[in-house]
């Protein structure tokens, strides 16, 4: 069998989750990891709607590094609800949203699209006019005439559709409406500072709305439909930038904890991705008391244990997420005898599994320049300690003295503590999160562990 070099390419890259196009491809692609994250994260999640509160509400939180396979994971747990007869929505969240000036209203809005536009497909499924929702649409119009226009027959471009015409009856006026505001808001600030002007006052109201035209009638139509009921996935939140506000709080903060019960009143499931780095905030008590809730974290996967011996079992499992992408047809134990199709040894390809932290994304980040670098297959060792290195230079320019010497004190301690220092580490992802059957524990990226500064 010969590896075609650009497929094995295009499968490698680092900014794709699995299951979103070719998914009898892409669960040949997956790997699980749960014996070496510190147990069934999804299976949680999915029990606390599934099997413990299916006809009552549940909000809950999801989070981890950016990069380490949460939304490979959300598209497992939309596809385990969806066969426990659940109507899942599944959106990401920074498709429209600007995620340095995020508000609640904007949130909500968005989810209300979502929503529409999935039960418009559903032809069984009808609700009454959302009069509500409408006249919020109207009013946000009349407001930005010069800038929005939401005629009764206007026309809106959907992708894969072109130009849809559309009266103000039903869902179609609610999704398309809030797409061609939600597109212009995020374009410009100026326009996103006057809706939060207008909507900002009247967000209560539109939770209210949202829940007795949209999210109640849902439910109620979805279960006469033959389903369970209805959940709303809202990925990539976790992206949100920590930028402060006009009034100095962390934009992290102030959605989820000063607004945090705002997002937890919405009458149906709802998942929500979140900042890592909350949960080493003074306020994270606040936070799950406003969500009734403690956040689920997908830690990374181990490749050592905490007295620093290796981690088999993790190895064992990163070797195949590298080799699946190139031979996803065959056994685990058959892709192992073709390590040197792909690489010029055994050892790069641990090497590189060593040097990624059990970091997914980086895995295949790292394998996808070393590609390039080669032009072609096997990788050379050589070629992959140039891509290291050009990833180590990154991060090292990224780092402040004084963060050095608290990643010295992570290397001693394998411990992060609620110090803004440390959420820095974090949210840079110059420490990444473990977990065994004692709890959490962290460590160094291994990209910084052999810099002259870390080891002055």
């Amino acid at each position: 069998m010969t590896i075609n070099v650009k497929a094995f390419f295009q499968a490698t890259n680092p900014g794709k989750a699995l299951f979103q196009d070719n998914q009898e491809l892409e669960k040949k692609y997956y790997i699980d990891f749960s014996c070496v994250r510190g147990g069934q994260i999804i299976e949680d999640l999915k029990d606390n709607i599934a099997l413990w509160s299916p006809d009552e509400p549940t909000c809950q939180l999801f989070t981890g590094h950016i990069g380490c396979g949460k939304s490979t994971e959300l598209w497992r747990l939309k596809q385990q609800l969806e066969a426990e007869d659940f109507h899942v929505v599944y959106f990401e969240s920074d498709k429209d949203l600007e995620m340095g000036d995020i508000d609640v209203s904007d949130i909500l809005l968005t989810m209300a699209r979502q929503v529409s536009q999935s039960l418009h497909t559903l032809e069984e499924v009808k609700i009454e006019e959302p009069k509500g929702l409408k006249s919020i649409l109207n009013g946000v119009s009349k407001l930005l005439h010069t800038e929005l226009d939401i005629s009764a027959e206007a026309e809106f471009g959907v992708p894969g559709v072109g130009q849809v015409k559309v009266d103000q009856e039903g869902l179609e006026f609610v999704a398309l409406g809030i797409g061609k505001i939600t597109a212009k808001a995020k374009a410009s600030p100026q326009l996103r500072s006057k809706l939060r002007d207008y909507l900002g006052p009247r967000t209560n109201g539109i939770i209210e709305t949202i829940n007795q035209e949209l999210l109640e009638p849902a439910h109620e139509k979805l279960k006469q439909y033959g389903k369970n009921g209805l959940v709303v996935i809202v990925d990539n939140l976790d992206k949100v930038d920590s930028s402060p506000k006009p009034w100095g709080r962390p934009q992290p903060e102030y959605l989820f904890v000063d607004r945090g019960e705002q997002l937890a009143s919405l009458h149906c499931h709802v998942i929500y991705t979140l900042p890592l780095a909350l949960r080493f905030s003074n306020d994270y008590g606040t936070l799950t008391q406003r969500f009734k809730s403690t956040p689920q974290v997908l830690p990374m996967v181990s490749m050592e244990l905490r007295d620093n011996s290796q981690c088999v079992e993790g190895m064992r499992l990163l070797r195949q997420l590298v080799l699946a992408r190139a031979f996803p047809n065959l056994k685990p134990e058959q892709r192992l005898e073709k390590i040197t199709e792909i690489f010029d040894s055994e050892e790069t390809l641990n090497h590189l599994c060593q040097m990624s932290g059990g970091h997914v994304r980086n895995v295949l980040r790292m394998l996808n320049e070393a590609i390039k670098k080669q032009k072609g297959l096997p990788i050379s060792r050589e070629n992959l300690d140039k891509v290291i290195q050009n990833l180590r230079n990154e991060r090292t320019l990224a780092v402040e003295d004084e963060e050095w010497e608290l990643l010295r004190q992570v290397a001693k301690t394998r411990k992060v503590t609620g110090d803004d220092g440390y959420q820095r580490l974090i949210r840079s992802m110059f420490v990444y999160e473990y977990r065994d059957d004692e709890g959490s524990w962290f460590d160094i990226n291994p990209i910084l562990k052999n810099t002259v500064e870390l080891n002055y």
